[in-house]
Formats: C-alpha cells, structure tokens, sequence
C-alpha cells in the first residue's frame, strides 16, 4: 500500500518507517508538523535546511504543515489530503502505546479517507530502543527534560551507553513522557547519512536544546 509518514525526524517515526517499508509498503511523502512561531518541525526542532536534508537523505519528498499550535489538527489533516493527492492510500504513525494519540491519528484520517498503520503499537518501549541500535540507526538526543536527565547526554547519540544513564535516572528510556527528544541522522532506509555539527547547548524553562546543524 502507498502510505505517507507522519514523520518528526525522530527515532519512533524513523523505525516505523522502517518496518512499513520492510512490510512491503511504498512510501510517498514525509508530513512534517511545523511550528510557525519557530519556524522548526514541532517538539524535535529541526530547522528547515535540516528538513531539506532529510528529503534528500530519505528521497522522499516532504510535505510541510505550518500550525500556530491551535489549528494543529486541521493543519495536520491539510498534510494528509495533500499526500492524498500524491497517491497516499494510507497514513503510518510511530506510536508505541498512548491510546489518546492513537485516537487523535485514525481521527484524522477518517476525515481525509487514509486507512492508518501504527507499525509500532503495543511492541514494547524499551524493545523499541533496543531495536533501533541493533539496527544500526544513529539517533541524536536533542533535548532533553534536565530536570530528569543531565545535559552531558545532548549531542549523544542513543546507545548502551546514553541507555545506562537513562536506566539509572530511572526514566523511560524510550522517552514517551517527553523526556528527550531525538534527530535520526543515519541508518538502513537512509540513502546517506545527514552531515551535522553539534552546537551549543540553549535551556527553554526545564528543556535544555542543543543546536544540531
């Protein structure tokens, strides 16, 4: 089936696009969230020449969704009737667990006619991440709640190493609460990996950010 991604450059949409592929599926485009006040993908914050690279590393094409936060749903849906249009029978979704966001997603695509996948649901957080690095995925951890987490681990990538710390922080190392946020930069489905340079490190309220360019 010809799907579209609900992409967020992270390492949940990443590996869901991952499996969709291995199951036989076509991917036509990648729906990314844009914050219009940002002018970045929503909660992982790639800027837009990031967002460039990952259409040419993922040679797919990217469709983009501006939302100020309140029209977020009808944005959302715009993207998915626009991948429609591009051939898009279905619409793919990297949820792990989360009953609420589930709901929301087939919601949308009852109202634009996509049939939703959810490649991931009900595999297990901590099989997810493990997954990805048995994979080979390369996932930069770039933010992080540094109430919960140290900000030594911004700029590392997902490993056995950042895992540990994690574990003994005693989170959820898949990070479903929102304790950090990733870029996926190479991997399996990539055609070549992303070229970025780790920045310095900025703090919004309990989110400390480091520049991934």
């Amino acid at each position: 089936m010809r799907f579209a991604m609900s992409y967020s450059c992270g390492k949940d949409s990443t590996i869901a696009l991952h499996k969709m592929i291995g199951e036989g599926h076509v991917p036509v485009c990648l729906v990314i969230m844009i914050n219009k006040k940002e002018n970045r993908s929503y909660f992982h914050g790639a800027d837009m020449e990031m967002l460039r690279k990952y259409e040419a590393a993922l040679g797919l094409p990217v469709i983009l969704c501006p939302s100020d936060g309140a029209d977020y749903h009808t944005a959302f849906e715009e993207g998915l009737r626009r991948a429609k249009a591009m051939g898009a029978e279905a619409a793919a979704f990297g949820d792990i667990d989360i009953e609420g966001n589930r709901r929301w997603e087939e919601e949308r695509c009852e109202n634009t006619g996509l049939t939703p996948f959810f490649p991931l649901w009900q595999c297990g957080r901590e099989d997810n991440v493990r997954q990805i690095i048995r994979l080979g995925y390369r996932c930069v951890i770039k933010s992080l709640n540094h109430t919960l987490l140290p900000e030594s681990l911004l700029g590392r990538y997902i490993d056995e190493g950042s895992i540990q710390v994690m574990e003994e922080a005693g989170i959820d190392i898949c990070g479903e609460n929102g304790e950090y946020h990733t870029l996926t930069v190479d991997g399996p489905i990539f055609k070549a990996p992303l070229d970025v340079t780790i920045g310095s490190v900025l703090r919004f309220g309990n989110y400390s950010v480091v520049e991934v360019e």
